[in-house]
């Protein structure tokens, strides 16, 4: 069950029930993902993973929101021991997501719905569509046609939360799977794609002349900055950090191996990063 919610914090950190976003699966690999008929109420049975653990008991559920959690506190190895016993879990939210059901975010058109309804059905409930490098004609489409599916969702379909904008601003030594067609980053270019849909998270390489100084202003335009597909070094890795970018994406993955004295995305990572 989708609540329509993300989950939301109080002042002291801990998360309410009312706002958790779910996914029921059964044992046998049955998952239910979506969202309640408006004013449907339904009580979901079994055991329930909540913020403080598993509880075996009842899930309230009611104009599309979660209004309860009612049951005993039970062990993870009471849940592993009974089988036959439903298990509702909170919906995977992935941050990295380019495609599925035989679609690519890049192929633009009806993509995204395919995407979302596919990944509905194996308990991700929401997503950021995932870009690749790419011509910026060919990105622009993509974010055009991703950018209605973030207004609305679609019946049966994970939430898409925006654009997770992997490349181009990427460097040209570190594509890993990347076509050919990384580019240096200007802040008015960036500017225009975020008026054509949201964008949550951007990785790029700091190394690349003027990337380290737009860290910044894209974190103050609300975006999430992820070192990626980068030669920078440890002390390069580090000033983004200091900048504002705030974890790697993909570690290890599409950058300069970990060396005990030259340690690189990976050791500024694993050391600095939130």
């Amino acid at each position: 069950v989708d609540a329509h919610a993300a989950c939301d914090a109080r002042p002291d950190g801990a998360l309410r029930p009312p706002h958790l976003n779910l996914a029921g699966a059964r044992p046998r690999g049955r998952v239910y993902s979506g969202s309640p008929a408006p004013h449907a109420r339904m009580q979901l049975r079994g055991h329930l993973l909540t913020p403080t653990g598993f509880v075996r008991g009842t899930l309230d559920v009611s104009d599309g929101r979660i209004r309860a959690i009612d049951g005993d506190a039970v062990t993870e190895q009471q849940v592993r021991a009974a089988a036959d016993v439903p298990l509702w879990l909170p919906g995977f939210i992935d941050l990295h997501l380019h495609g599925g059901g035989g679609a690519d975010t890049m192929d633009a058109g009806d993509a995204i719905d395919t995407i979302a309804r596919l990944h509905a059905l194996h308990g991700t409930t929401s997503l950021l569509a995932t870009t690749m490098t790419a011509p910026m004609a060919d990105i622009e489409a993509a974010l055009r046609a991703v950018a209605p599916a973030v207004a609305q969702r679609r019946p049966g379909a994970a939430r898409v939360l925006g654009v997770h904008l992997e490349g181009p601003y990427i460097h040209p030594d570190r594509l890993g799977a990347q076509p050919a067609y990384a580019r240096l980053p200007q802040l008015a270019e960036i500017q225009a794609l975020m008026a054509l849909a949201p964008i949550r998270v951007i990785t790029l390489a700091p190394e690349c002349e003027g990337a380290l100084a737009l860290i910044p202003a894209l974190v103050q335009a609300g975006l999430r900055v992820q070192i990626g597909h980068s030669a920078a070094s440890y002390e390069q890795a580090c000033a983004a950090l200091h900048h504002g970018a705030s974890s790697s994406t993909h570690l290890f993955n599409a950058m300069g191996a970990f060396h005990h004295r030259a340690p690189g995305v990976t050791g500024a990572a694993l050391a600095h990063a939130e």
